[in-house]
């Protein structure tokens, strides 16, 4: 059991990569802020379409995907983008603005009012960019350590490369809370440990699911919620990961990056 929990840290611990590529570069430059949230769009987007929600579908389905559990899927599904929505709706646009107003590349006191008056607004977006999408993350990373910790019991010899392609795609979404974290704040510790927590969800589910949770997190439970969690990162995506990506001016970085993304997650799945 220990070397089980010990795999399962490890492919969550993976999203620590990805935050410190984001913290120990150019992080707050217009390009590299594009092509961090592209990248992190084009992986959200890849993995609801092509893995969450079919998986979701044959979950509830009982095994060969059917019209029935397809269906019930596509409602979990927007059931998600709504629940998000609601939630998007609560929360308002300037969530502590003056909390965001510090200096970025030195260049905030140069800037007229209306300028610092638009950075503002962006930082406060981005902030909220990342806080969602740690939480969508973290959602989805729940029941991935769960089913790495529970392979890892049957047969560590199976657990092994699912591992290492989970350890591969948390990559990304470490990216994809550390760049808009640190760009609306202005600092690396706190993007750093706020995309490193995400991660954390994946040994957290595994302990949490396997103590508790495991007749629940089955079946056509399993795939309800893989179904809602694939519509919250698809809202994400579309709602705020490429607005603020295309905020920057950096059009063709923002979209090159959402297909290197999904170019990325798709072969990680390929390995999985």
């Amino acid at each position: 059991m220990l070397l089980a929990f010990l795999l399962t840290l490890l492919a969550g611990g993976a999203t620590s990569i990805g935050a410190a590529i984001a913290v120990l570069g150019p992080g707050t430059g217009p390009r590299f802020l594009a092509g961090g949230l592209g990248l992190s769009a084009g992986v959200m987007l890849y993995v609801s379409f092509v893995e969450l929600l079919p998986e979701g579908a044959a979950m509830l389905s009982g095994g060969e995907t059917t019209p029935h559990g397809t269906a019930i899927a596509v409602g979990c599904f927007f059931l998600g983008i709504a629940v998000i929505m609601l939630l998007d709706r609560l929360v308002p646009d300037a969530v502590s603005p003056h909390e965001f107003s510090g200096r970025i590349d030195g260049a905030h006191d140069a800037r007229d009012a209306e300028e610092r008056a638009a950075d503002t607004a962006l930082r406060a977006r981005l902030l909220r960019t990342g806080t969602v999408t740690a939480i969508a993350l973290a959602l989805h990373n729940v029941p991935e350590g769960f089913a790495t910790f529970v392979a890892a019991l049957q047969s560590p010899e199976i657990a092994i490369p699912v591992v290492a392609a989970i350890a591969l795609h948390n990559i990304p979404e470490g990216l994809a809370v550390a760049v808009p974290v640190r760009r609306a704040t202005g600092s690396r510790k706190t993007a750093f440990w706020l995309a490193t927590m995400t991660g954390l969800a994946e040994p957290v589910g595994a302990v949490v699911g396997f103590a508790l949770l495991a007749p629940l997190l089955s079946g056509a439970a399993m795939g309800g919620v893989l179904a809602a969690v694939a519509g919250v990162m698809v809202f994400v995506s579309l709602d705020e990961l490429l607005p603020a990506a295309e905020e920057t001016g950096e059009h063709h970085a923002a979209i090159y990056s959402l297909v290197a993304g999904m170019a990325l997650m798709a072969a990680t799945l390929l390995v999985l």
